[in-house]
């Protein structure tokens, strides 16, 4: 993997010699931005920040990321202050950048993640997203669709024009949000009803049998009690129409899949307001391993776990969970600010590198991700 100009990172070269490798370093010094650039390449989007002018080094006008795969792929992502990004795989230019999704499949697990129970409804949606994004590719294409369209149709809400033509282009968006919206609530839909049992196993595990946990999709738009896509989208219509005079009031929209939230309860009782920051804390262990069995029986392979200073947010026991969860059966990236969470055989296995002020101690040639050349 090789890195250019971003964040602290000047030029960075890194082979992958083990199914494991451990960043270690003191907190500054670059560790997760080595493995948020690998969440980068792999899902086109960063849990830390949503503007690339943040990830590109201060003073450089552009920042590369370049990596090859287990299949053979190289992989590129070139960021730009002007001009916006650009995407390769092998030295081919893409139409788009979404169509460089699904040749790096990765889970991403930071300390920011244990914010996901009582954070913002936000937060768990785009969670979520990325859950579904591994799934199927084509699902940022949704996103970005009906991203636009919201946008537009809050724009139009705002605007004030006159009763016929407003009615009318309202008319013409709501179609449009109806179809692209009704295929991200049912995707969504799928994907708890799939992470649900995963979750709820896990969450028995590590509370040692003591705790029973749900997951609720809660859609921002009624449903219509069945699955179809049809009825899914004639709810949705009825639902804009119905909330029109609201919402040109309000100049927003107030009913669509922007509007879900994902529920979480333990006991029954919502998690966010009566969970104790220790069971907060395993719930977000229990979501993060059912999206990495979920993703990894999907695809047929486990994919790329990364795990950036997560370990000093949990207790030794949870420390352990995890470390014995992840096993020998995915490879990993986990940042950490010293060796002592990980055992002797974890650190035999494991490849170990320094970093200091954006660069690794005894940098090696560039070297493909699961050690492809």
């Amino acid at each position: 993997m090789e890195l250019l100009r971003f964040r602290n990172i000047s030029r960075l070269e890194l082979a992958l010699e083990a199914p494991r490798l451990l960043v270690i370093g003191a907190n500054g010094e670059g560790k997760s931005n080595l493995l948020e650039a690998v969440e980068l390449l792999g899902c086109l989007r960063s849990h830390r920040t949503g503007s690339d002018r943040d990830l590109i080094q201060h003073g450089q006008s552009s920042s590369l990321i370049r990596a090859a795969t287990g299949d053979g792929d190289q992989l590129q992502l070139d960021l730009r202050r002007s001009g916006g990004r650009v995407a390769q795989r092998n030295g081919k230019a893409l139409e788009r950048q979404l169509d460089l999704l699904g040749s790096l499949r990765c889970v991403g697990f930071s300390a920011l993640d244990l914010d996901l129970v009582r954070g913002e409804p936000a937060g768990r949606r785009q969670w979520l997203d990325r859950v579904v994004l591994q799934l199927e590719p084509v699902y940022g294409d949704l996103l970005s669709r009906y991203g636009r369209l919201l946008r537009q149709r809050s724009q139009l809400l705002r605007r004030g024009l006159g009763g016929g033509e407003l009615q009318a282009l309202l008319d013409a968006f709501d179609l449009q949000m109806a179809v692209i919206g009704t295929r991200l609530h049912r995707r969504r839909s799928r994907a708890i009803q799939r992470l649900e049992p995963l979750a709820a196993a896990w969450q028995e595990r590590l509370s040692g049998g003591k705790e029973r946990l749900k997951l609720h999709y809660q859609s921002g738009t009624v449903p219509p009690g069945e699955e179809a896509e049809e009825p899914w989208r004639q709810a949705l219509l009825e639902q804009l129409l119905q909330q029109r005079g609201e919402e040109l009031r309000l100049g927003q929209c107030t009913v669509g899949p922007h509007r879900d939230e994902l529920g979480l309860s333990l006991a029954d009782q919502p998690a966010r307001r009566y969970g104790s920051a220790g069971q907060q804390r395993t719930l977000v262990l229990a979501l993060k391993l059912a999206e990495l069995d979920l993703v990894g029986s999907v695809l047929g392979e486990p994919p790329l776990l990364l795990l950036d200073d997560v370990l000093a947010e949990l207790d030794p026991v949870r420390q352990q969970l995890l470390l014995e969860a992840v096993g020998n059966g995915h490879q990993c990236l986990v940042s950490a600010t010293h060796l002592g969470a990980f055992s002797n055989g974890w650190q035999a296995e494991s490849q170990v590198v320094q970093m200091r002020a954006g660069a690794l101690d005894g940098e090696t040639p560039t070297v493909g991700l699961n050690g492809a050349p």
